[in-house]
């Protein structure tokens, strides 16, 4: 497969693994009904659920009727790292951008009363829209940017990452006591309150800070 570029970085690096955490918001938690976690919930996409600034997301309609916008930060790891203390975890950032965690909710719930991973509601192409990166040299504090997310020119979603239930440090240093983490790598570090359904033909922009990084995307069902 060919290698897919993580976009706005001056140093070239092609994306890897796609880590999502789950519930890190605790009001996105209350208004989904889940309990808020006391440790990270840990999730994956595939790297062909990768779309970029100026594209669409695919609705299959023979597979969801139900699929939701999750606007969040994502962070680009620039160096491998195991067993990560939180003093240095900051240190394996090269970048930052506004990404959408896209799912299908009607699946991810059928998904979940049977115990089974989410990853056929999480995963699907085009699932994982990602803005330009910013690099982290130039983002003063990464624990206080704001996320919104547009559908239609109506805001639906406006948070901060301040209100991050567990940190940067703390996710880098958690995920890499389980697997190593790689150049490349991206975490999708969780959505603040007011995801919400997307249908074809709707126009989605979202945003991370002050113009740090831009999504603009159009939604189509096949």
């Amino acid at each position: 497969m060919r290698n897919i570029k993580i976009p706005g970085l001056a140093q070239t690096q092609s994306i890897n693994s796609v880590y999502c955490i789950g519930r890190n918001y605790a009001e996105h938690a209350k208004e989904l009904n889940n309990p808020i976690p006391a440790l990270p919930v840990v999730f994956t996409k595939p790297v062909t659920a990768i779309t970029f600034d100026g594209g669409e997301i695919i609705i299959p309609k023979n597979l969801t009727r139900d699929v939701h916008h999750e606007a969040e930060m994502v962070v680009s790891i620039g160096r491998t790292g195991r067993f990560v203390p939180e003093s240095e975890a900051m240190s394996y950032i090269s970048g930052y951008a506004i990404g959408i965690d896209v799912t299908a909710r009607d699946l991810q719930s059928a998904l979940k009363a049977k115990a089974h991973p989410w990853t056929l509601a999480k995963g699907m192409d085009t699932f994982a829209p990602i803005g330009n990166f910013a690099e982290a040299s130039v983002v003063e504090d990464p624990a206080d940017l704001s996320i919104s997310l547009f559908v239609n020119g109506e805001r639906r979603q406006h948070g901060n990452t301040s209100d991050m239930i567990f940190s940067l440090p703390a996710l880098i240093s958690f995920l890499s006591q389980y697997v190593t983490l790689h150049k490349g790598d991206l975490i999708f570090t969780g959505t603040p309150e007011g995801v919400g359904p997307l249908i074809h033909g709707d126009k989605v922009s979202a945003m991370l800070g002050k113009n740090l990084s831009s999504l603009r995307l159009t939604v189509r069902e096949i």
